[in-house]
Parts: C-alpha cells; sequence; structure tokens
C-alpha cells in the first residue's frame, strides 16, 4: 500500500464531507438535477452511525460496497489483476443495476430526474435565446 492511495482515499472521503457540509451531496446533480448512480450514498452513511440499518439500505442498497471498494483499491497490487478487475466490474455492473430500477421506480424518494433544477440548465436559462 502506497502512500498516494492513502492520500486519493483521504482526498476523496474530505472532498464529499466539505461538500456535504456545503449543502452539496451530490455534485452530479447538483450540475445536473439528475441523481447519480451513487446517489442515496452519503444519506446512507450519515444513518449507520446511528445503527439506522433500514434507512440506510433504503437510501442507498449498496452503501456496505464502500469500505470493501475501499480496501480492494488499497490492495489491488497485492490482487491478482483479473481478479481487481473482476471486482471492479461487478461492483459496476451491480451499481448500474440498481441505478436503473431506481430511475424506473416513480415512488423513489431518493433518485430524480430533474434536469431543470441542475446548475447547467439553470445558467443556460440565463442567456438569451438557449432555452426557454
Amino acid at each position: 500500500m502506497k502512500k498516494q492511495d492513502l492520500a486519493a482515499v483521504a482526498l476523496i472521503a474530505a472532498l464529499y464531507t466539505a461538500l456535504h457540509f456545503l449543502g452539496v451531496g451530490c455534485p452530479i446533480k447538483a450540475l445536473t438535477g439528475v441523481s447519480c448512480a451513487g446517489c442515496g450514498m452519503t444519506r446512507a452513511w450519515l444513518a449507520v452511525p446511528g445503527g439506522h440499518w433500514a434507512e440506510a439500505f433504503a437510501c442507498h442498497p449498496l452503501f456496505w460496497v464502500v469500505p470493501l471498494a475501499a480496501l480492494v483499491f488499497l490492495f489491488r497490487r497485492r490482487m491478482p489483476r483479473r481478479l481487481f478487475q473482476g471486482l471492479v466490474w461487478a461492483a459496476a455492473l451491480a451499481f448500474v443495476a440498481v441505478y436503473a430500477v431506481r430511475m424506473a421506480d416513480p415512488t423513489d424518494q431518493v433518485v430524480v430526474f430533474a434536469p431543470e433544477t441542475g446548475l447547467i440548465v439553470r445558467t443556460l436559462r440565463q442567456l438569451p435565446g438557449l432555452l426557454p
């Protein structure tokens, strides 16, 4: 495990912590108005310390993958390359599957598709003649 790996994990955690305290839960959703595949992850992890496991699972059913992914990332040089790639693909497919199911569910309270609320569309609306 290299110092750069630990620094990368720490930087990502610090970035998302800072965004949370700035009121931005998801930078992708803030920009586009569309939830990302990880939407609800921050809320899920905020529920965990209080022991609210059902709430965490409802916010994002793959919240438990994060610490496993961090471990896989940190120890990737000690595992066979094919195993690492297989784990990355499995996680990616799981996230895509959960995302598709959640986007298709009109009762989902976490995932949204509202491009008109995103910073990009709101900014473009300020420019004359681009958007209605």
